[in-house]
């Protein structure tokens, strides 16, 4: 079953991908066919299997039911140990710290005894913040009557960064624990999920990892509500096609994830890279690497998308999330020396390849559209030709409908599962929590409309990345950079000149060599050089009712139990002076509670 629907989906995405391919080849065809057609061809070709393989994903999850999770008894006795790791790094240990407060407090609401304990792992490199840590974590445990429930540790030397941290853990006293639930510093989960998949994960002996899919939550910007509703909306449905596909060896995503801490022990060291960074040293995108091994290892590695109850924050802007995306990027390209690690399943190193895919697939665009502009050099316009506007260059007038259903095809790839799935949450009520049929089918055309003006900036930022990496640069792990993150278009220009000088001269050299070409790359060109603008525009508060999200209709109770527990401990202890004294977390607050 697992292997035909893996066929069927990797066929539709070859069938799509060689489908452009032909169509392009008969368009080098009207003119005698030239060497840089078929380059094109085969750019295409590669682009469009990409674009495939992700719809194919949505249309899966769209079409296809889960395997259910194992029957549970929602009232048995936990017999098993579970801790809780909290990895922070240079964060508010007020914001944080409480989410560790109210975690333990929907804990203690369900009534249940099962023992589960905390620990915040401290990789904090500013002395002034780790003696704030100490000092609220005191609190901490002094509110939550939590001696011996709670623990922290700093490590006075963070090798090896989250995933070092985790497995120095792992391996001073993972042996204490049957189960350990990773978290990152803005996660926050209710207590009934946190038991539930304790309840799961000690159901199937063979069960080494039980990923949930966290929804983000409390975005406030114009960027971070576009991402909040993507992920709460269409999110669900790629990931179930995802699961599908990935069965028994499933993802990993780093975080809000339990793990059985004897099988993590067992499997998942992961020794330094020889030479250097970036592409030697520790590993970067390690939760990738430890699914692969846990799977190696005959674990299963399992996602449970209906898991509810399961939070994170992400970015507020465009710049903050090109720097997360940045260490990403070094982190799957990473992945070249690891794909060929003995004994891997064959779907892991094919899990490998799509995440570097989805780093260098924007190489094959930027390919295409600079053989397409630089065509001219190599394949003057033939005599039939004569009109420069014709928005079709090289073609006759009778191939532009191919030219037409080629472009309507690759754009469809991109739309169609997203309509499909808003369609889908109107007639099965899904869209009732996202404001109604009429509002989720309304916010899904903003998102399509702000995505699509946004994309060729998030591109330029990732190609950037990726040609550094291959360069040789590392961008080591910088801090995430949470609360308010309004810029201005000054700080817009600061990080995006260079996207506004490329986004002109692409423009102003399709305009002399192919002025045809113009008209269909203004879409790429006009919002890379309004970049700084849309930059400083997207992280401005938002107060549109579109992109409404369920936790922004009805505020889940663990993000309640956050607000008010933090802002009791703000007031005990306030903030010094200046800018946070450089605290990188601070708590969103979503419209609803602005």
């Amino acid at each position: 079953m697992l292997i035909g629907l893996r066929a069927l989906a990797l066929g539709l995405a070859a069938l799509a991908g060689i489908g452009a391919f032909v169509l392009f080849i008969q368009f080098g065809q009207a003119d005698g066919l030239q060497t840089l057609d078929v380059v094109r061809a085969l750019l295409i070709l590669i682009s469009t299997l990409w674009l495939a393989w992700g719809a194919v994903q949505a249309l899966i999850g769209l079409t296809s039911r889960a395997e259910p999770p194992p029957r549970v008894d929602p009232h048995a006795r936990i017999q098993g140990r579970t801790v809780v790791l909290v990895p922070v790094y240079n964060e508010d240990p007020v914001s944080t710290f409480s989410r560790v407060a109210a975690m333990d407090a929907s804990l203690a609401a369900t009534g249940d005894d099962a023992e589960v304990h905390f620990a915040i792992l401290s990789d904090t490199r500013k002395d002034d913040i780790a003696q704030r840590e100490v000092q609220v974590f005191a609190h901490l445990v002094e509110e939550r009557d939590a001696l011996g429930r709670f623990f922290y540790r700093r490590r006075t030397n963070n090798v090896g960064k989250k995933a070092g941290n985790i497995e120095d853990f792992i391996t001073r006293s993972g042996a204490a624990y049957d189960f350990a639930l990773i978290l990152d510093a803005d996660s926050l989960m209710e207590g009934e999920t946190i038991l539930q998949m304790i309840r799961r994960i000690e159901a199937e002996p063979r069960l080494g990892l039980l990923q949930t899919l966290p929804k983000v939550v409390r975005g406030s910007s114009r960027f971070a509500r576009a991402m909040q509703f993507s992920a709460s909306f269409f999110s669900p449905v790629f990931a179930r096609g995802l699961a599908m596909l990935q069965g028994k060896t499933g993802p990993f995503w780093g975080h809000n994830a339990i793990v059985r801490t004897r099988a993590f022990a067992e499997s998942c060291g992961l020794p330094a890279l020889k030479g250097q960074p970036p592409f030697g040293g520790h590993v970067m995108s390690h939760d990738y690497v430890e699914a692969a091994l846990l799977a190696r290892n005959g674990w299963l590695v399992r996602l449970d998308d209906d898991l509810e109850g399961s939070f994170e924050e992400g970015p507020e802007n465009i710049v903050d999330h090109a720097k997360r995306d940045r260490r990403w990027c070094q982190g799957n390209l990473q992945h070249a020396r690891i794909i060929g690690a003995p004994g891997l399943r064959g779907w892991s190193r094919f899990v490998f390849a799509q995440g570097i895919m989805a780093y260098i697939a924007p190489l094959f665009w930027l390919g295409f559209l600079v053989a397409s502009v630089a065509a001219p050099l190599f394949m003057p316009p033939p005599d039939y030709f004569p009109e420069p506007y014709w928005p079709f260059p090289y073609f006759p007038p009778s191939e532009a409908s191919k030219a037409i259903g080629l472009a309507i095809g690759i754009f469809g790839l991109l739309l169609v599962p997203k309509l499909l799935i808003a369609g889908r949450a109107a007639m099965n009520g899904t869209a009732r929590g996202f404001g109604g049929g009429n509002i989720a089918f309304a916010s899904t055309l903003s998102e399509l409309l702000f995505s699509s003006l946004t994309a060729p900036v998030l591109l330029a930022f990732a190609t950037r990345s990726v040609f550094q990496v291959l360069f040789g640069a590392d961008g080591g792990w910088p801090t995430n950079n949470r609360g308010d993150g309004r810029l201005s278009v000054a700080d817009g220009f600061t990080a995006a000149w260079w996207i506004v000088a490329i986004g002109a001269a692409g423009l102003a050299v399709t305009w002399w060599l192919a002025p045809g070409l113009l008209f269909w790359l203004l879409p790429v060109g006009l919002p890379m050089i309004a970049a700084p603008w849309l930059i400083s525009w997207s992280s401005q508060p938002s107060r549109s009712q579109l992109m409404l999200v369920p936790s922004e209709i009805d505020t889940p109770r663990i993000l309640r139990l956050h607000d008010a527990i933090f802002t009791r401990w703000e007031n005990a202890f306030p903030a010094p002076e200046g800018d946070r004294a450089g605290f990188a977390d601070a708590p969103h607050r979503s419209p609803a509670h602005a």
